[in-house]
């Protein structure tokens, strides 16, 4: 968390007094009250990184104030096994019926250390070969299953998915060895992109170590399998946690690192928006809006993979909606609010985690930008698939929301409100 800072206070003292704007024209353009805009500049109060973000935009500081509340933080590492190869490790899942389920990778040597005796095994009959024919019928099922799998991940918590999807990839990986080789890199190439999905809905139970562990397991696949561009995409990945960490400058590094010219352009193109979105919380709006450009030419290119899409399947316009999403990060709420209506108003009804995420972000944006009412009537509606998709992610911008209302709580749409929105932004995570 920010701490109070003298400096940051002095800096914006400065800029307000070269602005020649009093306290109480700050107070009017970033909705915090004058009383905390003093406290703050007197070192007294802690700024957090909305109120730098709103005056950082107030006081046009280009990412000035924003860096000086700003703290770097180690990226998380996924724990790769380092002696076994993909196909020699062995995964141990454990199901209850009455909720609580668990996943946790072992080496064979451990597995035997604690007396497979006692589970119930079984294994396939590893001399035998698979048909050409059934080879293609499991890989056109498997890809069906999967665009099924990934269209209900939209409406219920990752939770009930992640074991028949973990099921689902070892299926994937223990066919491979039975194919022919074309086969084989074709199983392989999806089961990375089962491994792929699993490490993202793992991120969204809020478990950033074990996604990345996921992540790691998808490049290796892939790389099995002959695609080497995955390893490009998991720098992608990696971004996504170091930017919900509020760490501006590694999702920068780490993305730039994906925009290499050998990778595919849909990569790329996913890359440069995860740029943008770094500049985004570094407040560099020139830097993030050429990034969103960049996006964009590479994503018109289109896929170089006949595979299942990587990255979102649910925006009509991805960078469009991103660029909804920086602007919010870079204080610009009317302009941010505006932005993300047009978008949401071309997402499907039926891709509910898509709204639900992008939906919090906009009532965000609308709160901030003062317009209370509307943002609690924007809120409201969002609640019930908050509850329903369990987003760790989704619930770090609710809790945003939660705060920048919490300074009108003797509104009355905020008192409505306020219950449930605080039931859910206590939710433990799984």
């Amino acid at each position: 968390m920010p701490q109070p800072s003298t400096l940051f206070g002095e800096e914006l003292r400065r800029r307000r007094l070269v602005a020649a704007m009093s306290l109480t024209a700050l107070s009017r353009v970033v909705h915090y009250s004058k009383a905390q805009l003093s406290k703050v500049e007197r070192g007294i109060k802690t700024p957090s990184h909305d109120l730098a973000r709103l005056c950082d935009a107030a006081l046009g500081a280009d990412g000035s104030l924003i860096a000086l509340i700003t703290t770097t933080q180690p990226i998380p590492t996924c724990e790769a096994a380092s002696d076994d190869a993909p196909h020699e490790e062995e995964w141990t899942m454990q199901l209850s019926p009455d909720g609580p389920n668990w996943f946790h990778p072992v080496g064979r040597r451990e597995v035997m250390g604690a007396g497979v005796a006692s589970l119930m095994t079984w294994r396939s009959d590893e001399r035998g070969a698979l048909a050409p024919d059934t080879g293609a019928g499991m890989l056109e099922a498997s890809r069906s299953l999967f665009t099924h799998y990934r269209r209900l991940g939209q409406s219920v918590e990752p939770g009930l998915l992640l074991p028949v999807l973990i099921a689902q990839t070892h299926t994937l990986r223990e066919l491979s060895t039975h194919a022919d080789a074309r086969t084989r890199a074709e199983l392989l190439a999806l089961g990375s992109r089962y491994a792929e999905y699993v490490g993202w809905l793992v991120q969204e139970t809020g478990n950033d170590r074990a996604a990345l562990w996921w992540t790691q397991r998808a490049v290796e696949l892939a790389g099995a399998g002959g695609d080497r561009a995955l390893a490009g995409y998991a720098l992608v990945r990696r971004a996504l946690v170091t930017l919900y960490r509020n760490d501006a400058a590694q999702t920068i590094a780490l993305a730039h690192r994906a925009q290499n010219g050998t990778l595919p352009p849909r990569i790329r193109g996913l890359a440069a928006q995860r740029e943008a979105q770094g500049h985004a919380l570094a407040g560099d709006r020139s830097a993030c809006m050429r990034a969103l450009d960049r996006a964009r030419e590479f994503l018109a290119q289109g896929s170089d993979s006949e595979g299942p899409v990587i990255g979102t399947m649910h925006l009509p316009d991805p960078v469009g909606m991103v660029t909804g999403w920086c602007l919010v990060d870079l204080g610009r709420t009317r302009e941010a609010s505006e932005h993300l209506d047009r978008q949401l108003a071309l997402v499907g009804a039926d891709a509910l985690r898509t709204q639900v995420r992008y939906g919090v972000r906009r009532a965000l944006a609308y709160a901030a930008d003062g317009d209370i009412d509307h943002a609690c009537a924007l809120a409201g509606p969002l609640l019930d698939g908050v509850a329903a998709v369990r987003s760790a992610t989704v619930t770090t911008d609710l809790r945003r929301l939660a705060r920048v209302l919490s300074r009108h709580s003797d509104h009355p749409s905020v008192r409505l409100l306020a219950p449930r929105l605080g039931t859910l932004t206590s939710l433990p995570t799984p």
